[in-house]
């Protein structure tokens, strides 16, 4: 592997990894402070990434596609939460599991009813196209650069909203202990309302950033989303700062690790058994990674420091 081909592929796994945050991010804060397992995470995913997409066919403009993305998605899961999620508190997990798996179906067909089976496309802007050339002769295209900038900057917001403001000490005081805070006089169905849709605008802004460099279609959200738990699980659950640690570390791994489980097979094997091979193990590494994490602190690397 050369050095170019290194530097290139760190900068894929930051991009990838940052996208993953902020799939992350709502995923860790819904279940911090609610304790809830929702699954139809991903379809929010989806809903900003058709959001987007629709938006920019219409208009041309790639700003309004994002904000499109953010108010679909923050409006989704308000009403998902008001008439459905409101009611799953007090169930078990089980339960949890169940609806909202119900939700990513009604999600699925609700979205093909309405733009088809067919995939859609999200053009990159004009001013975020083409390569530019960082230090060292490497030429990387912009808007993955700009991933990473707006990715880290939406992070950077996020630990303000969380540890600055107002509703980031009542975040914080639900996930400690969210019958106080009510007793306190906080008004807390209107604090899970705000909570989810805030993890649902993440996820949707998601979608619509890296529709932009893949199709978008149905059911695109759900891989993403078991990534998104695994990165969780890494960063322990209710800890903003362990999804993005995780995720960069997620990132990293499955991006570095596809380029050089082949390259590892090959000193064994002949070309086509070693990309097979190799691919088979890189797709592992992830998971493998969770499990050395769990071992080490089976919480997670920051899981129970609310």
């Amino acid at each position: 592997m050369t050095t170019i081909l290194f530097i290139e592929q760190v900068l894929n796994g930051l991009q990838f990894g940052v996208m993953l945050f902020l799939m992350a991010a709502g995923l860790t804060l819904v279940f911090g402070v609610m304790g809830l397992i929702n699954l139809a995470h991903g379809s929010l995913y989806m809903v900003g990434a058709f959001a987007a997409a629709a938006v920019a066919g219409a208009t041309g403009s790639f700003l309004l596609a994002l904000i499109a993305a953010l108010a679909a998605a923050a409006a989704a899961g308000a009403l998902v939460e008001l008439l459905i999620i409101r009611r799953l508190y007090a169930r078990d997990h089980l339960d949890q599991v169940l609806a909202t798996f119900a939700l990513i179906l009604i999600f699925s067909e609700g979205t093909r009813w309405l733009f088809g089976s067919f995939p859609l496309y999200l053009d990159i802007p004009d001013y975020l196209s083409g390569p530019v050339t960082l230090p060292g002769g490497i030429h990387y295209p912009l808007y993955r650069l700009a991933l990473i900038a707006a990715g880290l900057a939406v992070a950077a917001g996020l630990f303000l909203l969380i540890s600055r403001t107002r509703l980031g000490i009542q975040i914080r005081a639900g996930e400690s202990d969210r019958e106080m805070i009510a007793a306190l006089g906080v008004d807390i169905s209107k604090l899970y309302t705000i909570v989810f849709a805030l993890g649902a605008a993440l996820a949707g802004l998601a979608g619509a950033l890296v529709g932009a460099i893949q199709s978008v279609q149905v059911g695109m959200g759900e891989p993403v989303l078991i990534l998104a738990f695994v990165v969780i699980v890494i960063g322990g659950i209710g800890s903003i700062k362990g999804a993005l640690i995780g995720a960069l570390m997620v990132g990293l791994t499955s991006t570095l690790g596809s380029i050089a489980m082949p390259a590892l097979f090959r000193m064994f094997m002949d070309n086509s058994a070693a990309s097979a091979t190799g691919s088979a193990v890189s797709s592992m590494l992830i998971y493998i990674l969770m499990a050395a994490v769990l071992v080490w602190r089976p919480k997670g690397l920051f899981g129970g420091a609310v």
